[in-house]
């Protein structure tokens, strides 16, 4: 770049943006961007597929500075950076696939709260500088170093708004159960850190119920769809609900451990209206449980293949009366779930 460009442009330019303006990355704002954390700027975090460009504190400090992020923020793009690169993640595959979604970052612990990462109301959406600028840092080194550039490696369809920036923390304050990462042995004062591979959210709306048959009927009918992955492979699911019909599950004496075994019971669908599309392939490649009989079509294959697939947790803000279903991609992919440096 001459002294003459515009930086905003010339980065448009270049295909380092997600296609909005990046703060421009100076040596100054560098330094302050690297002391939000104690590592060493030149520690390796793993290299990033395809294009397998190394990522280190440094150039990951780099991408959340462009991204618009605090230095304070820098310690969560870190720990999801070194998950995502675990090879049960998958994402080489993540990185290539037609699929629409991309990683979503569920955070839980005083230290997300602190920064100001939201689980309340409109969460999901505009308005949370943490939420997005988090998000969105991990989508720039997707692109930057690992080279998932939409139409020559990432071959997404559609894409999604959830490529932007998809980050989230679960609304603890007003959960009537434990933290989600309880399900994984980890206590409720841990700062740990989700990604799962997930599509773009899909409203469950019940706003008549007052009950726990009511709203799991909503949202177990909300899961049945032979339109994705789930349908027809093992992969997680999360599972959104807002903390209206979260009171009433608990009121009505169910546990978080309840609630994901009676979704895996209840969000089922006929083999024969699974056969008529999808992605139907015969016994040999559709991956249902073995007790599924692909000869009689009125046998109910589930759309969760077993309770723990679920990732349960509770965010939005009151009022409330609806939960959000996020399938996940398919069985390559697993998520993680883990504690993260902070420092």
């Amino acid at each position: 770049m001459n002294e003459t460009q515009d930086p905003f442009e010339y980065f448009f330019e270049m295909p380092w943006s997600d296609g909005l303006p990046v703060v421009t990355p100076t040596p100054e704002r560098l330094v302050w961007m690297l002391a939000g954390t104690s590592r060493a700027a030149g520690e390796v975090l793993g290299d990033v597929p395809p294009s397998l460009n190394t990522a280190t504190v440094e150039s990951v400090a780099l991408h959340a500075l462009m991204a618009g992020c605090k230095p304070e923020y820098l310690p969560v793009v870190l720990g999801a950076i070194e998950a995502m690169l675990i090879e049960r993640f998958n994402l080489v595959g993540i990185q290539a696939t037609m699929f629409t979604g991309g990683p979503l970052l569920i955070l839980n612990g005083p230290y997300a709260r602190e920064i100001g990462v939201h689980g309340g109301s409109g969460c999901f959406g505009p308005g949370f500088r943490a939420n997005a600028v988090i998000g969105r840092a991990i989508r720039l080194i997707m692109m930057n170093l690992g080279g998932g550039i939409p139409g020559v490696s990432d071959m997404s369809t559609f894409g999604s708004p959830s490529k932007f920036t998809y980050c989230v923390r679960e609304n603890e304050e007003q959960s009537p159960w434990e933290p989600m990462p309880g399900d994984f042995g980890f206590g409720p004062d841990a700062d740990v850190l989700t990604v799962c591979n997930a599509e773009a959210p899909r409203m469950a709306m019940d706003d008549v119920s007052a009950k726990p048959e009511g709203v799991l009927t909503t949202l177990s009918n909300t899961m049945c769809t032979m339109g994705a992955t789930t349908a027809y492979t093992q992969t997680n699911w999360v599972i959104v609900v807002a903390p209206d019909h979260a009171d009433i599950l608990a009121r009505g004496g169910l546990s978080r451990a309840d609630v994901k075994g009676e979704l895996f019971e209840r969000a089922r669908m006929p083999v024969g209206v699974l056969k008529k599309g999808g992605r139907y392939r015969g016994p040999e490649l559709s991956r249902w449980p073995d007790w599924v009989d692909h000869k009689n079509d009125d046998s109910l294959a589930p759309m969760v293949h077993e309770p723990d697939d679920i990732l349960l947790i509770v965010a939005g803000g009151i009022p409330g009366p609806s939960c959000l279903v996020i399938p996940g991609w398919n069985t390559s992919s697993q998520a993680i779930t883990q504690a993260y440096r902070t420092d």
